[in-house]
């Protein structure tokens, strides 16, 4: 039997890395601490397959370093045994029963042959086991891909768009089973482009644009930065306007005759109006969710990605 898994930190320091002239990553630094997820963020071209595959010894950087603890991936004894990775649902042989390509992966990590049983079960692909993987979904393929990466009950999960092609039951499944893995203590780093679910799934986030970390924090300093703002129609939008001048509040006028009005709660741009007799047709508090939050950072032009 293994002894238990050590918890492993993943430290990413200073890391670049040139393509011939073009800077994919440009010196990029953040922790991912054991018992949380962290979502790594970035749009098409951003530089965070990159980062990853420097993280996982796919590609060497010209500066900097990535570890896991104090090792790189290179320098782990049996990397299956501390790094579980999904890069690629694609990577299976469509003739193989899900059960045969778990069995050649632990087979070639020396993992008991039993512990394929267990994660089949973990996964909720023992009934589709026997099955050649040509027949599986891309959901069931996302389920065979986290079953690889825990073979070896390791205390790192890497993983790379894994709600892709998942339903709204198997998302639901997949933060559940994170978080129990994070809970455990588990590392858990996951990019993702599905902001939405990020935001009700993991504890940190890095951001990263144009091969740059544009920031890295906890969700919960996220939200605690928002805003208190609210959303207003008036058939009187010149005069609001003006009243919002002349008080030093700052607005924004949007489409369909929305105003957004920054640093006042409901009941206070209520009273202002009502002081002023400027009829308020609706009131109604504002959120910035996590895309907003995303794209003050990355810039407008980003938001097709968000719900690519």
């Amino acid at each position: 039997m293994r002894s238990p898994a050590v918890p492993t930190p993943i430290v990413v320091s200073n890391v670049s890395k040139r393509f011939g002239s073009r800077l994919a990553v440009d010196d990029v630094s953040f922790t991912v601490e054991p018992g949380r997820i962290t979502g790594f963020l970035g749009p098409n071209g951003a530089g965070k397959t990159t980062t990853l595959r420097i993280l996982l010894g796919l590609c060497r950087p010209t500066t900097g370093s990535a570890t896991f603890g104090d090792r790189t991936f290179g320098e782990l004894p049996n990397p299956k045994l501390t790094v579980g990775a999904a890069l690629d649902s694609d990577g299976f042989h469509p003739a193989r029963s899900g059960r045969d390509q778990l069995r050649i992966q632990a087979m070639a990590a020396k993992i008991e042959r039993g512990r394929v049983d267990e994660v089949l079960e973990l996964t909720g692909l023992t009934e589709s086991a026997r099955r050649p993987v040509r027949g599986y979904s891309l959901g069931m393929k996302q389920r065979l891909s986290l079953a690889e990466c825990l073979l070896g009950d390791p205390p790192v999960l890497v993983l790379d768009e894994p709600t892709n092609g998942l339903d709204p039951a198997g998302i639901a499944w997949l933060r559940d089973f994170l978080r129990y893995q994070a809970d455990h203590g588990k590392t858990i780093l996951l990019s993702s482009h599905m902001l939405n679910e990020v935001s009700h799934l993991v504890d940190d986030v890095v951001v990263i644009d144009h091969g740059s970390c544009l920031r890295s924090g906890s969700m919960a300093s996220w939200r605690g930065e928002t805003e208190s703002a609210v959303w207003v129609r008036t058939p009187s939008d010149v005069e609001l306007l003006a009243l919002l001048e002349r008080t030093g509040h700052r607005c924004d006028v949007r489409e369909g005759g929305w105003i957004l009005v920054h640093g006042l709660e409901t009941s206070e741009i209520s009273g202002l109006a009502f002081e002023a007799g400027v009829q308020l047709t609706h009131v109604e508090p504002y959120s910035r969710s996590l895309e907003e939050m995303f794209f003050d950072l990355v810039g407008s032009e980003q938001r097709g990605f968000a719900h690519a």
